[in-house]
């Protein structure tokens, strides 16, 4: 007998189907479940919990929408584990949650349609909103392609920026803002020990652990403060034992334009999440992603997110702290998520487990949503890292949108000098950033043809342009840039699908991509396209021009008997090895025995693990002869390139 990924088999009754589809024994598929609640817990309630003291709303309302939360995102990670039909749900290990990119504006909608005074009369033109963005999310899913050229890194990262630290005002209100007769100096003992508690299981703790730092905080800090009386419990004991949110319990949604419109911008930047959520757990259990599985996911996003109106909840989006535990734990049965959504379908049937969240302090919350809005801020880094940061357009389109965006947060009576109507656009930073990112990129990155008239590769002696690439057929494609591989040229195929490019470091990353998310037969295929570097290294232009040509004139120098040896010697031995030729990228300051050192310490890796260094080679090789083409096409930049390289 043997155990995989919880599944208990023996030799004779293994079980054929993907990991992803297999069910775990009813104990243990009960305890993953339940672990995934946990990582997924604190991020979950937290929303309502920020929405809830934004919109100034009283006790019994903040209990009814962490339940409402918790019943639709088990509802919503059902239809996202196990599907519904043939176009919806990606069918993978993801548990679904409302996504924090929507609290902003969430708040700010609330407000601005009440004059700032907040209360339960907001909430049906909020859910309104979040009806309206559901279902632009489900049906531009067919168009997200076209779409998401508008949302580039950094767009997205200005965003993300910009909604993370405006957001950190909302904290900072509740470090000191507990009630009126704890004194100020409590309530930030009261934060500052949770922070510092979040802190030390981050430093301390690895692993599962480390993903509940949120809420071991929130459950000391809590605890601390109901031992000093600073803390009641009072509402779980007057909440009722059972009870279940109804549709459309606040009333009929209302429909207010600038409100719907601020949400679809959330929805948008959410679709280009959720897609990267996607990738990654395909990723993590070996499940190559195609477009169609990309569409089921955002499909079931726009469901989940109507239902989430209908039942008086919030957008929903793939939970990434959830995708990282399943690289943790390595279990990657989509039955697990199944698992967790019952568990959060009963949370979400139990008020009095609502009435426990809510009871946590305000301080206490503060310094919890401190730590997961300045995250939030920092992801919008790593993807505005992703950007070109030598690009003065994308230096300008980042600070404008986190200038603007600071600007309204600390001076919120600007949007008084505006109409009305228009105020709800500036009513809060996170919209002011994400309208400014977007118009500018616009501006810099779409209106006129400044990067895509420049040559990016020569085609029948004539050099194209970007866009001209853009409006190629697949054939016109891969005839231009064929010479990036050998004979097998199905990477150009594949990234000619992801066009319009819109600057040539897109397309050099389509062609990477292409490469290694290939199916295992065309990664085989296109390894075995390219000869041994015995072969390649031995070979002249004489014996054999291209191979020769290939090479080109490299540092390596001439080789002696000794190194000519080892050298076949290594490349046959690899073969023997992996049954495939020894692929490796030849620098311009390589040595032969640098090559040599590698291929003996390459004939250690595993089989896995060197058909993904081939891989990387490979890419690698493409992106040299990449570099090739742009010079031909542009003898210009290729000139001043060499001119400054004289100078290294």
């Amino acid at each position: 007998m043997r155990e995989t990924n919880g599944v208990t088999t023996s030799p004779s009754t293994i079980d054929s189907r993907h990991p992803v589809d297999r069910v775990p024994s009813p104990p243990k598929l009960a305890a993953l479940g339940l672990q995934h609640v946990l990582a997924f817990y604190a991020g979950a309630v937290i929303v309502p919990l920020l929405i809830a003291s934004s919109l100034k709303l009283d006790t019994a309302t903040t209990i009814h929408l962490i339940n409402a939360d918790l019943l639709t995102c088990g509802i919503a990670t059902i239809i996202q584990s196990v599907g519904i039909g043939r176009h919806i749900g990606v069918r993978l290990p993801i548990v679904q949650g409302v996504t924090t990119t929507a609290v902003a504006p969430i708040i700010a909608v609330g407000l601005g349609v009440t004059d700032g005074r907040g209360g339960v009369e907001s909430l049906p033109t909020i859910y309104g909103a979040v009806i309206v963005s559901g279902l632009f999310t489900f049906f531009a899913t067919p168009v997200f392609t076209k779409l998401l050229k508008f949302f580039p890194p950094v767009v997205t990262g200005s965003v993300l920026l910009v909604m993370g630290t405006s957001l950190l005002a909302v904290s900072a209100n509740d470090f000191v803002n507990y009630a009126e007769s704890t004194p100020v100096g409590k309530d930030i003992a009261y934060a500052g020990m949770t922070l510092v508690i979040i802190v030390l299981v981050q430093r301390f703790f690895q692993g599962f652990l480390g993903t509940l730092a949120v809420l071991i905080g929130l459950v000391v800090g809590t605890t601390v403060a109901l031992f000093f009386g600073d803390a009641s419990l009072h509402e779980v004991a007057t909440a009722a034992p059972l009870g279940i949110t109804t549709p459309f319990y606040f009333g009929f949604p209302e429909f207010n334009l600038a409100a719907c419109i601020s949400l679809i911008i959330v929805m948008a930047i959410t679709m280009v999440e959720t897609t990267g959520d996607v990738f990654a757990t395909g990723e993590i259990v070996k499940r190559r992603i195609r477009r169609d599985d990309v569409a089921r996911a955002l499909r079931a996003d726009g469901v989940s997110t109507v239902l989430g109106g209908v039942m008086n909840s919030f957008p929903y989006t793939c939970f990434a702290q959830n995708v990282g535990l399943v690289r943790i734990t390595g279990v990657k049965s989509r039955w697990v998520a199944t698992a967790a959504a019952g568990f959060m379908i009963i949370l979400g049937l139990l008020p009095k487990a609502g009435a426990v969240v809510a009871s946590i302090p305000a301080p206490v919350l503060g310094a919890a949503s401190l730590m997961l809005f300045a995250n939030v801020a920092w992801v919008g880094l790593q993807t505005i890292a992703k950007a070109d940061m030598t690009d003065n357009r994308n230096a300008v389109i980042v600070t404008s949108a986190l200038g603007l965006a600071m600007l309204v947060t600390f001076k919120p009576e600007i949007a008084e000098v505006l109409p009305s109507w228009a105020r709800i656009f500036v009513s809060s930073g996170m919209s002011t950033g994400a309208i400014t990112a977007i118009v500018l990129n616009l501006l810099f990155h779409h209106l006129g043809q400044r990067d895509r008239d420049a040559a990016v590769a020569r085609r029948h002696g004539q050099a194209v342009s970007l866009a001209e690439i853009n409006r190629m057929d697949q054939a016109e494609f891969t005839d231009t840039l064929r010479s990036l591989f050998n004979e097998h040229t199905w990477p150009l195929a594949i990234a000619w699908e992801h066009r319009p490019f819109e600057n040539v470091g897109e397309l050099r990353e389509a062609v990477q991509v292409a490469v290694l998310t290939a199916t295992p037969e065309q990664r085989e295929e296109l390894i075995h396209d390219y000869p041994d570097m015995a072969t390649l290294i031995l070979a002249d232009e004489d014996s054999d021009p291209a191979l020769g040509h290939a090479r080109g004139s490299l540092g390596l120098g001439e080789l002696d008997d000794v190194q000519r040896d080892r050298l076949v010697e290594v490349s046959a031995a690899y073969r023997d090895r992996f049954a495939m030729p020894f692929v490796a990228y030849l620098a311009t300051d390589d040595t032969i025995d640098r090559v040599i050192e590698e291929g003996v310490r390459r004939l250690s890796n595993s089989d896995e693990q060197e058909h993904r260094v081939a891989l990387t080679e490979i890419v690698n090789i493409a992106n040299d002869r990449f570099d090739l083409l742009l010079a031909d096409a542009d003898p210009v930049r290729s000139a001043w390139a060499q001119k400054f390289a004289e100078f290294d």
